[in-house]
Formats: structure tokens, sequence, C-alpha cells
């Protein structure tokens, strides 16, 4: 048998008896059968691969976060165990804060150059020496750092509940220390409201439905929001939301739970 015809031509009888070879091939059906598998194969496939996408840019994310709060722990242990300045860009008694002003005014970014002198020019970066570790890998076009330090972590906020010393720090593993940002990162650090159940600075939203944290043990998680209004509470990022109120947010709760440690009473 040739194995060539059986695989590529098929015989036909012409007038005169004998047999001409042509060549086989697929019909507009059979053609439109196998375009309609193939778009069903890449519906099922993409969302999977942009999935997996997103999961590697969180874990990329989370290193960042580990790496930048190993370098806040060397920086303690060399500095009398006093915590680095958290507020970006307001330095104080002669010491830098743990990145510079890398915002105008607090209204919109310096240019791309300009921000990564102030990652130079930081506390924290002669023990990381590496610009990528401050920014997600989710991050817009001309953002350079995208990682705020919580206030309670000798940043902003009630004094008596401030941190600056690391011995300080009761419960580590559950004290947050940075924040993947949104994109409204702060020229000061990330605040959530201590003395009621309500949110301040606009929940952290850079990963689908969650957030990056690390803790001041050194390990950092994904956290993802179970409130559906914490993704859509103030999509236009209005003043007024700032101030608004919303006893049982677990969501806001459990943020303020990791920023400020104790809370005061009968204000979730």
């Amino acid at each position: 048998m040739d194995k060539r015809k059986a695989f590529t031509t098929s015989e036909i009888k012409i007038s005169n008896g004998a047999s001409k070879r042509v060549l086989t091939g697929f019909t507009l059906v059979e053609l439109l059968v196998v375009i309609a598998i193939i778009a069903i194969l890449m519906a099922i496939l993409i969302p999977a691969l942009n999935q997996a996408k997103e999961h590697g840019k969180r874990a990329v994310c989370l290193n960042n976060l580990r790496q930048l709060t190993l370098a806040w722990i060397l920086y303690a242990d060399e500095n009398d165990d006093k915590l680095v300045n958290g507020s970006a860009g307001h330095s104080e008694d002669g010491k830098p804060a743990w990145v510079e002003q890398d915002w105008k005014d607090g209204l919109e970014r310096k240019s791309v150059p300009d921000q990564i002198i102030a990652v130079r020019a930081g506390a924290l970066f002669p023990y990381t020496k590496n610009v990528k570790l401050y920014r997600c890998p989710v991050a817009y076009v001309g953002e350079i750092r995208t990682y705020s330090v919580v206030d309670a972590m000798n940043c902003a906020g009630p004094e008596a509940m401030v941190l600056t010393k690391r011995s300080k720090i009761k419960g580590p593993g559950e004290r947050c220390v940075f924040v993947d940002d949104s994109d409204a990162t702060s020229v000061h650090g990330w605040t959530v409201r201590y003395e009621k159940n309500a949110w301040h600075d606009e929940p952290p939203l850079r990963h689908g439905d969650g957030a990056n944290w690390s803790f001041a043990d050194g390990h950092s998680e994904y956290w993802k929001w179970k409130n559906p209004e914490t993704r859509t509470f103030n999509p236009n990022n209005e003043p007024k939301w700032k101030k608004v109120k919303r006893p049982g947010d677990v969501d806001i709760y459990r943020a303020r739970k990791a920023a400020w440690g104790t809370l005061p009473a009968n204000t979730f």
C-alpha cells in the first residue's frame, strides 16, 4: 500500500477508465467546527493564564514587602532599637525618613528620575540597594514607590499609640508595617482610623480583591477583602468617605487591629 496515498490523496475514475489522484481537504463546516473548538479552549484557558500571571505578580510583591521589612528590622538593630521614621519625605532630628519626598506638595508624583533619587536618599536604601523593591509589579507607569508604612510604626496618629521602639511591639506577627498602597500612595504613611471603625486612606486594592501586607516579625501576607463594599465603597475617592463610620465592617476592623493593635472599646 502506498502510505503517501493513504494520508494525502484519494482516487477518482475518469472517462477513459484510468484513475487520477486528487488532494483531499477540509470542508467549510469542518473548518468552522475546528475554529469553534479553538475559541472555546481559548475562553477556558485565558482566564486561568491571567490568574496564574496575577499570582506570580502577587508573589513578587510579597517578596518585595518581606525584603523591605527585613531592611526595616536591620535599621532598628543598628539604631538602638529605634524604628525608622515612617513618614515618607518628612525627615526629623537630622535623620532621613525611610524614603525622601517623592511627591510635589502632596498633589502629584515627581518625575521618575526624581522619585528614584528620593528612594536612594531614604534611610532604608543602604539596607536594600535595590530600587525595584519599592515598586509593586502591577504599579502604574510612572510609579516608583507603591509601598507605605502604617501610621503606628513611627509615622503619625494618636501619640500614645505610635511606636518608636521595635521592642515595644506586642505580637509582632500580627502588627503590620508596610502596605501595598493603592494609586494614592501617601506622602506620609497609610492611615486607618483608630478611634472608630472607618477608613481614612482608601483600602489597598492592587491585587484583585485584596492587598499585600508585611508584619513586624518579617513575614508578609495577602488579605482578600470579605466585604464586597470594600472594593466599591468610594470608586471616585471623594473626601467625604473618610468621615463615614461603618459599624461591623470586618475589613476595616481587621486593618485597624493590624495597624494599631489594641483598639478603643466598643468601636467595632
